[in-house]
């Protein structure tokens, strides 16, 4: 029977996962980093893309409109402008460093569009589930700019983190980013590091946590990762990154799973076949 955490226990990684290319949207050219699968349960997270690339023919065509209901997207640009317009009016007009923050809840019909013709285009977009007292809730949005979203000094000076969701510890004096308060308790940390640096963070005990190396190559735990590799890290109370000879930027994410029945149909999460059934009814008939 395993034995529980102590409080300095460094997670090891499980499993690394490749991102895979892919195309989404209007023919967007991607990676597919992680996808919800009964096999492959990462909960409450349920999907993490990639874009970057300099090439427009790549991401032209964007995203029209298409509907989500019962979880929440997180989009986080690095480069390259992003417009989201909705069936409600609203819109949020993404450029290098911001982040969209979407509860669909009971049904959003969007569209992510390029406001660029040429140039690079660089970003992520992260689904996370909703609990079932939440999934049919108003939907909402969060935008927030670049400056909003505090950035520290990693504690041996080689490097930064940007701190999105949650808290970043910062040794003795805890940074919190701009979005708190959701039943997942999300952390969301952009870090970058000189060679030879170290990230060293406690996450809570319990929550489920990875790193997404999209620059460089590091140590998590023992394991070394390279570039577009996300290590899924087991059990423990702390994530311990280093990098190695070159720059390296990674995201590291956590929350706390939900421990409910996932029942997915493309765009639409829900917790039975029948709410999904629902949903695709909603739809078809205007309901959103």
């Amino acid at each position: 029977m395993p034995q529980p955490s102590t409080p300095t226990e460094i997670r090891q990684v499980e499993q690394v996962l490749p991102g895979r290319p892919t195309h989404d949207g209007a023919g967007v050219k991607l990676l597919r980093v992680y996808s919800y699968s009964p096999e492959l349960n990462l909960d409450p997270f349920l999907m993490l893309d990639e874009f970057a690339t300099d090439e427009a023919s790549d991401y032209i065509g964007g995203f029209p409109d298409h509907p989500h209901r019962g979880f929440e997207t997180v989009t986080y640009m690095l480069d390259g402008r992003m417009l989201h317009q909705d069936h409600m009016g609203n819109r949020g007009d993404l450029g290098p460093g911001d982040v969209q923050w979407m509860t669909a809840g009971r049904g959003v019909i969007h569209s992510e569009m390029p406001q660029q013709t040429e140039g690079r285009m660089h970003g992520f977009q992260l689904w996370i589930n909703l609990p079932s007292d939440e999934k049919m809730c108003p939907p909402a949005y969060r935008d927030i700019p670049s400056p909003t979203m505090p950035v520290v000094d990693l504690q041996d000076g080689s490097g930064t983190v940007k701190v999105i969701a949650g808290t970043y510890s910062n040794g003795l004096d805890p940074i919190s980013g701009p979005l708190q308060g959701m039943t997942t308790e999300p952390v969301m940390l952009d870090v970058h590091m000189g060679a030879h640096g170290q990230f060293l963070e406690p996450i809570t005990v319990g929550h489920t946590a990875f790193v997404y190396v999209y620059e460089g190559e590091a140590l998590v735990g023992d394991e070394r990762i390279s570039a577009r590799h996300l290590a899924v890290l087991g059990a423990g109370a702390q994530v311990q990154v280093n990098s190695l000879e070159s720059e390296t930027r990674f995201l590291v994410l956590a929350a706390a799973p939900i421990g409910e029945p996932v029942v997915q149909y493309g765009p639409f999460v829900m917790n039975t076949r029948a709410e999904i059934e629902q949903a695709v009814q909603d739809y078809q008939s205007g309901k959103f």
